[in-house]
C-alpha cells in the first residue's frame, strides 16, 4: 500500500481512480458484463419505482423492501437533479461524483500535519474490490457524508455533529460516528449538534411526507440473511439433514425454517452485547489522541458482523471508514483495515459472481462465507482489542505502524 509523500503527488492515486472508476461505470452501463445476477436491476427498477411513489408525495408504504429512514428519500430522488439524464444513468453518475469527493476529502486531509497517503489508497482501492455493486447501491452516497463528518473532527465538532445526524438519516449506522469523540468540549458541541440537526430532519420528513418511520416496522421483521454471519449455522446444517429451505424475504434471500427465529435472536443479542462493550469502552476510555475515526471503525465493524444481514454494499461503510482511519499516522485500525479489504475483495465473489452458489449452499459457496465473514470477524476482534489497549489506563498501548524509512528520509530533508 503506497504510503508517506504520495499525497505530494496525487497525480498517481487520481490516475489509478480514474482508470477503476470508467470500469466500474462501464460495468454499470452494462458496457462490460460481470457474470452473475444483474446488480444494476435494484436501480434501474427498485429505486426507480421508489422515486415514482416518493413524487407523489408519500413514502413506499406498502413495500416491504423500504427499510430505510427517512432521509433516504434524497438519496433516491437524487437523480432528479439531472433531468437530462435517464434515472439510473444519473444515479450512476451521481454515486462517481460522490466517489470523487471522498477521494478529494482524503487527498486533501493527508495534507494535513501528521497526515498520510495510506488512506487515499484504500478507498481507491477499497471501492472497485466491490465491484459493480459499489455504485448500484446508495450506500456510497451516505459513505461520503459518513466520511466527511469524521475529517470535520475534532476541528469543527458541530459540523461532524450534523453531518453524522444527516447520514444517520440516510441509513442510520452513521450514528455511530459519534461513539469516540473526545470528552468535553468535542462531545458536547458535537452530540448537540447531532441532536439537533437529526430531530429537525426528522420532524420536517414526518410532517411533509406520510409514512416516514414505516421502515422500522420492515426491519424489525425481517430473518437470517444467507450471507449473515448466523447464516452459516444452517449453511452448514443442510447437509446434515436440516428441513429448512431459503426464500426471497423482504429484499432479500433469507433462510426459513426450524430454529431460524432463534438464530436471529442470538444475532440481536449479540448486537445488544456489541453495545454494552462500546459503552463500558467509552466509560473507561482515556487518551490524549482523539480516536473518533478508530472507534467509529470498531463500532462499525461490531454491528456490521452481527447483523442479521450483510448485504455486499456493507464492506463500503467499512472501506470508507478504513480509509479515514489510515489518513491518520496515529492510527492502530492498520491491520483491521487490510482485513477490510481482504473481505471486500471475497465479497464480490461470493456476490454476484457465485451467488447461485452461496444460495444453494455448495462446498464453494460456504468456503467463501467462511473466508469472508471470518475475515470481518478477525477485524472486529482486532479491531477491539487494539482501541481498548490503546485507550484504557492500564492496558498495553497498541505500537502504531511504522512510517517508511523513504518518509523518514523526505522528512529530515524538509526539516534541514
Amino acid at each position: 500500500m503506497p504510503d508517506t509523500q504520495s499525497y505530494r503527488r496525487p497525480v498517481w492515486p487520481v490516475t489509478v481512480w480514474a482508470l477503476t472508476r470508467t470500469v466500474l461505470l462501464l460495468s454499470a452501463f452494462k458496457v462490460v458484463v460481470v457474470p452473475g445476477p444483474d446488480v444494476t436491476s435494484d436501480v434501474s427498477v427498485i429505486y426507480r419505482g421508489w422515486y415514482e411513489v416518493l413524487r407523489t408525495g408519500t413514502y413506499p408504504l406498502s413495500d416491504v423492501t423500504w427499510q430505510y429512514p427517512p432521509g433516504a428519500a434524497l438519496a433516491v430522488g437524487a437523480p432528479a437533479l439531472l433531468p437530462f439524464l435517464g434515472y439510473a444513468a444519473a444515479f450512476f453518475v451521481l454515486v462517481c461524483l460522490c466517489d470523487a469527493a471522498v477521494l478529494a476529502l482524503l487527498l486533501r486531509a493527508a495534507r494535513r500535519p501528521g497526515g498520510s497517503a495510506r488512506g487515499g489508497w484504500v478507498w481507491v482501492a477499497g471501492v472497485p474490490l466491490l465491484g459493480t455493486t459499489a455504485y448500484a447501491r446508495y450506500d456510497l452516497m451516505v459513505t461520503a457524508v459518513a466520511v466527511a463528518a469524521l475529517l470535520a473532527g475534532a476541528a469543527r465538532p458541530r459540523l461532524m455533529g450534523a453531518l453524522a445526524a444527516f447520514g444517520a438519516l440516510l441509513k442510520v449506522w452513521p450514528a455511530l460516528l459519534l461513539v469516540g469523540t473526545p470528552r468535553g468540549a468535542v462531545t458536547r458541541r458535537s452530540w448537540a449538534a447531532a441532536a439537533v440537526t437529526g430531530l429537525v430532519l426528522l420532524l420536517a420528513a414526518c410532517v411533509t411526507m406520510p409514512g416516514a418511520l414505516a421502515f422500522l416496522t420492515f426491519q424489525r421483521d425481517r430473518g437470517t440473511e444467507v450471507e449473515s454471519l448466523g447464516a452459516l449455522v444452517f449453511q452448514v446444517a443442510r447437509h446434515f439433514g436440516w428441513s429448512g429451505t431459503v426464500l426471497f424475504s423482504y429484499g432479500s434471500v433469507e433462510f426459513a425454517g426450524p430454529y431460524v427465529p432463534l438464530v436471529s435472536a442470538a444475532a440481536l443479542a449479540l448486537a445488544a452485547l456489541a453495545l454494552v462493550w462500546l459503552l463500558l469502552w467509552r466509560l473507561r476510555a482515556r487518551t490524549a489522541t482523539d480516536r473518533t475515526a478508530d472507534a467509529a471503525l470498531t463500532a462499525v465493524l461490531l454491528f456490521t458482523t452481527t447483523s442479521r444481514v450483510i448485504s455486499p454494499q456493507y464492506t463500503l461503510w467499512l472501506v470508507g471508514l478504513a480509509a479515514v482511519c489510515l489518513v491518520g499516522r496515529t492510527s492502530v485500525m492498520a491491520c483491521p483495515a487490510y482485513l477490510v479489504l481482504a473481505a471486500t475483495a471475497v465479497t464480490q465473489l461470493e456476490f454476484p459472481l457465485l451467488f447461485s452458489e452461496v444460495v444453494a449452499g455448495t462446498p464453494l459457496g460456504v468456503a467463501l462465507l467462511f473466508v469472508r465473514n471470518g475475515l470481518l470477524v478477525a477485524a472486529t476482534l482486532i479491531a477491539c482489542r487494539r482501541l481498548w489497549r490503546a485507550t484504557v489506563p492500564g492496558a498495553r498501548a497498541e505500537p502504531v505502524a511504522p512510517v517508511s524509512a523513504a518518509s523518514a528520509g523526505h522528512r529530515r530533508a524538509s526539516a534541514r
